[in-house]
């Protein structure tokens, strides 16, 4: 009885492989959506048609953006977790959306590792840590020992829970106090640290470089595990003693979960030629990222990592957590 058990259990195995594989012969016969949370000519809506095009040429089918916008990216991510798996609706997500989000929001309607297949990376960007260049602060130390010694004037900033969280992680790990306070983007953050309304901000590195190259802010440290070639003279965190500081934030895209293994690997093939190609790689750095790859099972492992790793400071931060969407 076993034998005929397991023969038929073999013959299932078999049977949903070569559908599979069959599934990606033949795919794709129609267009691809790649669905966006954010606006269009936001960073993830020009890194999604940065490579939606040559997807398009490689494929041999339109590759289409489409943006759905509104609750910080959860419209999106919920509409790709509920639709068909099978290859022809993809998520282009930031780290927030299945990182941040989950931790902050435990109610959402969706999970990001129950209802999604990661596919692959797609770019990585780092922090940068700027204080006021008109303040005395010229280094990390500098910086600890001023919070430290005035926790009253300490407040820090940021414009979402990604620089909440690095905010965090900075403050846990060195033992800085403060207060976190919202602004509604980086350049209005950045207009805060100007001001004197905060002592410092861990910010994306595009909007950051025009006012590090004017002179009007100072960047002591990156969280990039390497020094960045437009930013060389600036240490990286692990330089200064504080590898615990250390990530890049990531990109990546994500399909349903149940989409045939063998439709993932031929997609996860696909954006990995495109991210390789020069002028992908040139358009990227240009907007201050860095053209990533990787497999699906890379992706997958990195978000559970960053799952786990970021609750944590959540947790030793006391963040606030809303409960519902």
């Amino acid at each position: 009885m076993k034998t005929w058990i397991t023969l038929i259990q073999c013959g299932v195995l078999s049977l949903g492989l070569a559908l599979g594989l069959a599934q990606a012969d033949d795919f794709p016969a129609k267009p691809i959506r790649i669905y966006v949370g954010q606006g269009a000519g936001g960073g993830m809506d020009t890194l999604a048609r940065m490579v939606s095009q040559r997807l398009s040429t490689s494929m041999g089918q339109p590759v289409v953006v489409e943006n759905k916008v509104g609750a910080g990216g959860i419209i999106a991510t919920e509409f790709v977790a509920r639709s068909p798996a099978d290859g022809y609706s993809l998520l282009l997500s930031p780290i927030g959306n299945m990182v941040f989000t989950p931790i902050l929001t435990p109610k959402l309607r969706y999970s990001p590792t129950k209802d999604f297949t990661p596919v692959s990376l797609l770019a990585t960007f780092p922090l940068v840590l700027v204080v006021n260049a008109k303040q005395n602060i010229n280094s990390v130390a500098d910086l600890v020992a001023y919070m430290k010694a005035q926790p009253s004037k300490s407040n820090y900033g940021g414009s979402g829970p990604a620089f909440q969280f690095a905010s965090e992680l900075f403050r846990l790990k060195t033992g800085t106090p403060g207060e976190f306070i919202q602004y509604k983007s980086t350049s209005e953050t950045l207009t805060a640290v100007l001001a004197g309304d905060l002592i410092m901000s861990m910010v994306d590195t595009g909007p950051a470089i025009p006012q590090i190259t004017a002179g009007n802010i100072r960047a002591l440290a990156v969280t990039s595990p390497t020094r960045l070639p437009n930013l060389p003279n600036v240490p990286t965190m692990a330089e200064l003693g504080l590898p615990d500081i250390e990530f890049r934030y990531w990109a990546g895209v994500f399909a349903p979960a149940g989409t045939p293994a063998a439709v993932v690997k031929k997609l996860e093939a696909e954006i990995a030629k495109a991210v390789k190609l020069p002028e992908v790689t040139a358009q990227m750095a240009v907007n201050q990222v860095t053209a990533t790859s990787s497999t699906s099972e890379e992706l997958s492992k990195l978000l559970v990592n960053d799952l786990a790793r970021w609750t944590a400071v959540a947790d030793g931060a006391r963040m606030k957590r809303d409960g519902t969407p």
